[in-house]
Order: C-alpha cells, then structure tokens, then sequence
C-alpha cells in the first residue's frame, strides 16, 4: 500500500473534491482519480460518493480515512523521532478548546508555557463552535481537546478535569429579585430574553434540561455563537445569558452587565480532557496534555474562579 496514495485520499476527503485535491497536491485529475480506483480495487470497496457538490466517503471511506490518519501521523512521528534522536521534544500537537467551557480560558497560559517548557513543539490550539471534537480526535486530526461532558462515546476516552457551575450574565440596568446571598432563580428569568448558542452546542443542551426538568419555558430570542457579539449585546440591554463562570467572567462589562449565581436549580456540567483511544501517544502530546492537566487542576483548585470544582 502506497502511504502517497492514503495522504491523497485523506486530502480528497478533507476538502471534499477530487479537482480541489488535485490542484493542491499538483497533481493532474485524471491521475488522482486513478489513485481513489486503485484503493478502492484493493480494498474491494466502494470509497466516495461523486455528486454535483463534490464528493463525500461511504462508510468503508470513513474507515479507510479514521485508519489512514492514524497511518499518516506515525509515519510523521517517526520520521520526526528519527531524525531528531534523543534530543529535546519536538513536532506538532494539536488542541481542541470548546469556546463555552473553561478550556479556552485556559489557551494563552497553556501556550506561554508550551513555548516555554517545550520550545520545540509546535501548539496547534483551535477553538470552534461547528466542529465535532471528538470525531477530530477519533479521526487524528486532533490529538486532545477540553469539552464539556464525561462521555462515553466511542473511540475516544475522556479524562475529568473540573466540574463547572453556570452563572447568568444579565445587563446592569435589568432589575432581578435575588436571594441574601445575590443568586437568581430560573423560574425567575422565564420572562426574560435569552441569547444563548445552538441547540447542537453543550452548553445550551445543559440550559434547556434545566428548564424541562423544573418544567419552565425559557424566552429565547436568539441563537450567538460569537463571544464579542454576546458581550456587546448584554451590554447595551438587548438580552441575558447563562454561562460558566470562565466564560461569563471574559466578556462581562463593569458597569454595564453583571454575573448572578443561579440556583433552584444550579445548573453544572463536567470538563473533560477527551483523547484518542485508538491512536498512540506520543512524547511531546503526553507533555503538553501533563501541562494541560496541571493548568486544569490549578485552575479548579484556586478561589478565583467561582463555582469551579476539582474533579482529578
């Protein structure tokens, strides 16, 4: 089995076409699509979906394309640890941070210390709302990522870092009946407008089964993916939110919003630092998820990060 023709699959796949591929891998069209009728003779199975819209796996393509990423990342580690010997550590990790949990909070400092403690690693950090982390990960396109949630889900493990309460952030001039100690209820802020994420996203699944399991109906006006968009519309009164604490703490305004603890019920959800269950380790991505587990553990241990809780 050629390894050329497994990146050019992983390569058509990824940009979902054949001329696409090609043109970046400079290779004619005709040619790379020979190289998909080789696999697929070899493999006795039918690979991709040709379509108008361009070209998408079958299951046994999903297959091939889960076990060529794992090929093609060992075949790089060990050109790496060849290469470099027993020197320092060094290639590229990649780190999956959701952008609601308490992981990107996390990012600038796992990245100071990266640099620091590890100089010849590369840190490849991503934070997006539309990926699937774990099917990235499944998939070795990432090599951990810290999300909400404790699984199970196939293919991956995942690893409790802390457990986190949410707040609601809610615009300064908004008048909220609040108990001795400045918590809110939820079923006083039914009436409220709510800017919260999609329905696909954690933390909003998180929202709506408070709501259901206290048998209330939240006012949802819209659905914002975009921090700085959430910040700036809470502050100029056109909504609320609920959020954990390391999040809700980022995009408050002084003056302009604040954070309430919420209770009856509190709303929490586990952190976890989920990672490939197939796929091995290598030293520099055991490295940098010990950092990452030390920043975590600090992180829920301190006092400064309200409602945070260890659970490592």
């Amino acid at each position: 089995m050629d390894i050329r023709r497994l990146q050019a699959f992983v390569k058509i796949i990824d940009l979902g076409s054949i001329s696409r591929a090609a043109d970046l891998l400079n290779i004619a069209q005709p040619a790379l699509s020979q190289q998909l009728a080789t696999l697929e003779s070899a493999f006795k199975k039918k690979l991709v979906i040709r379509s108008k819209s361009g070209v998408t796996p079958t299951a046994a393509g999903s297959d091939l394309y889960r076990h060529a990423q794992t090929l093609i990342k060992q075949l790089d580690r060990a050109m790496v640890e060849i290469t470099q010997g027993s020197g320092p550590l060094v290639g590229k990790v990649s780190v999956g941070l959701s952008p609601y949990s308490a992981g990107s909070t996390l990012s600038v400092e796992l990245l100071r210390l990266v640099r620091e403690k590890l100089p010849g690693i590369t840190l490849h950090l991503t934070e997006s709302f539309d990926d699937i982390y774990s099917e990235l990960i499944m998939t070795g396109r990432l090599d951990m990522a810290v999300i909400h949630g404790a699984g199970p889900i196939k293919g991956v493990v995942f690893m409790p870092l802390m457990r986190e309460e949410f707040f609601l952030l809610a615009p300064e001039a908004l008048e909220l009946p609040c108990s001795e100690t400045g918590a809110v209820q939820l079923q006083d802020i039914t009436e409220i407008p709510l800017l919260v994420p999609p329905r696909h996203n954690f933390v909003r699944k998180s929202i709506d089964m408070a709501f259901v399991r206290k048998q209330l109906e939240p006012t949802i006006v819209a659905e914002i993916e975009a921090l700085m968009t959430l910040r700036d519309a809470i502050a100029e009164g056109l909504g609320s939110t609920i959020l954990p604490w390391s999040v809700a703490s980022r995009i408050v305004v002084p003056g302009k919003s604040k954070i309430y603890p919420l209770q009856n019920p509190t709303i929490q959800e586990d952190v976890s630092l989920c990672m490939p269950e197939l796929i091995p380790d290598t030293e520099a991505s055991q490295a940098v998820r010990q950092i990452l587990i030390d920043l975590a553990r600090s992180m829920a241990e301190s006092r400064n990060w309200p409602g945070t809780q260890p659970t490592l």
